[in-house]
């Protein structure tokens, strides 16, 4: 069997712009003018860095949520180290705001469509019964 695989996982050829080509060669020491580099690793590069620069401010909120209501952690999960939302509240905002972000970014119809596939979804794994979900007409 063969298949032909998309695009976005194909490795293309990209030439540096000339100041992150000479970011490169002061950091690592060598000139690198190009790059192959598939489009979704550009996708995932983008997400790690906007992961790992927005993430920790949900740990300062939380804090903040901790403190205002004068409690210690948010569980007893783990003896002595908080409950899990300690272990993960920096994550929480980021996934927040990024799910914020795409659903305003779609139309109407789009919304609807999504939540139709979603619909469907838990339909199929048997975690909602038919009769119990919202109809869902298109705009």
């Amino acid at each position: 069997m063969t298949c032909e695989p998309n695009p976005v996982f194909i490795s293309q050829k990209y030439v540096l712009s000339p100041w992150l080509s000479g970011l490169l060669k002061r950091l690592i020491f060598t000139d690198i003018r190009t790059i192959w580099i598939a489009p979704f690793q550009w996708h995932v590069l983008v997400m790690s860095c906007f992961a790992s620069l927005i993430a920790p401010f949900g740990g300062f909120f939380a804090s903040g949520v901790k403190r205002a209501f004068n409690i210690k952690d948010f569980g007893h999960s783990i003896p002595g180290h908080g409950g899990i939302t300690d272990r993960m509240d920096c994550q929480f905002l980021m996934v927040g705001t990024v799910l914020h972000s795409i659903i305003n970014s779609l139309k109407p119809s789009e919304q609807l469509e999504l939540l139709d596939s979603l619909q469907q979804y838990l339909i199929g794994q048997g975690l909602v019964e038919e009769g119990k979900v919202a109809c869902v007409s298109t705009v």
